[in-house]
């Protein structure tokens, strides 16, 4: 039985997400359909995990969310609101009153993300002043060693300039920018890339105490299932800019319905199989303005079916907390129907 996904019956959530659809345009070529009807919800204190491939849709997810897209970017239906905010419908001034005191940023990169001619301290600095209309030089210096002491480091550092941070401290001072004007959401843009394994662990647990201290909503983009598992309440997981599957941790690793979550849970490593082999998925995420014409995954899925190259499946509710955009799960739910 096929129904239309909604909310879970919940309280009313922070972030409320519909039908959000995004295209990239040029002139020279069709518009890429880089998201297409996505939907989903963020409570209050809850971490959600984006995951999926590089070119999937992750990036301009979370940036059509800031409504920071690039010039060829363009929201070309949905709903995205903030507390009951519509925030489609503001004048960029009044997403700009919104913009990191309501929802905030972790971008990926940190060593390209700060500027590398200030100090840490001064950028901090410039986003209270920005944001906050906040003018006495003591009380923005308070507040930077406060931020700064809040994710780790020492006030005193609060002079130095990136290139005398190590990359850890370096994506610690990027938290604390997001965390300058106190938002309720934070959006984390792969913040453990390019760290070693133990510097990935201790920024992972940064967010996880900063989530529980400041009751902070995080939305967390990556492509490492691991982090996921370790940091998250929920997962969405896209492919080709659309939903694949949505679901808690749970479901999505001990029953996932989507053939693309399965395959990338074959290729991620389990540590309880350390002899287990693991799989790669064959083939490329396709091109966004040359589409298949069914499944936007029916060209690499192991499960395909006739059905599959004819029509982009539906969000399927499987539970009330677990959607998946499949034909398969119509077909099972299909035969219990006629078993019941």
């Amino acid at each position: 039985m096929m129904t239309e996904v909604t909310p879970r019956a919940r309280q009313q959530p922070l972030l409320e997400v519909k039908r959000l659809s995004v295209d990239y345009v040029d002139p020279s070529q069709p518009p890429a359909q880089a998201l297409r009807d996505i939907t989903f919800t963020l409570q209050r204190g809850e971490a959600l995990g984006i995951v999926g491939e590089s070119g999937c849709g992750k990036s301009t997810l979370m940036l059509a969310l800031m409504r920071l897209l690039p010039a060829a970017g363009r929201i070309v239906g949905g709903s995205v609101q903030l507390d009951g905010i519509e925030l489609l419908a503001l004048a960029e001034r009044e997403m700009a009153a919104l913009r990191w005191k309501r929802i905030a940023m972790i971008f990926q990169g940190a060593m390209n993300a700060l500027n590398p001619v200030r100090t840490v301290g001064s950028q901090i600095a410039e986003a209270i002043r920005l944001h906050e209309d906040a003018s006495d030089a003591r009380t923005i210096d308070r507040r930077v060693g406060e931020l700064l002491d809040l994710v780790g480091i020492a006030a005193s550092r609060r002079n130095q300039y990136p290139f005398q941070y190590s990359g850890g401290m370096r994506q610690r001072a990027m938290i604390a920018m997001a965390l300058a004007c106190s938002p309720d959401i934070v959006i984390a843009d792969e913040p453990t890339t390019a760290l070693d394994v133990m510097i990935q662990a201790q920024i992972l647990q940064l967010l996880s105490d900063l989530r529980r201290q400041l009751n902070l909503s995080i939305l967390l983009v990556t492509h490492d299932l691991g982090i996921v598992a370790e940091l998250c309440d929920r997962v969405l997981v896209m492919y080709g800019g659309v939903l694949a599957e949505y679901a808690g941790v749970d479901a999505i690793y001990n029953t996932p319905a989507h053939p693309y979550t399965q395959e990338l849970l074959k290729a991620f490593p389990d540590p309880t199989r350390p002899m287990q082999r693991l799989a790669s998925i064959p083939g490329s995420p396709p091109r966004l303005n040359d589409l298949p014409p069914g499944c936007r995954f029916a060209p690499r899925c192991p499960q395909v079916f006739g059905r599959c190259h004819l029509t982009q499946p539906p969000v399927y509710a499987i539970t009330p907390d677990h959607q998946a955009s499949c034909f398969l799960v119509e077909a099972q739910q299909t035969r219990e129907a006629r078993h019941a």
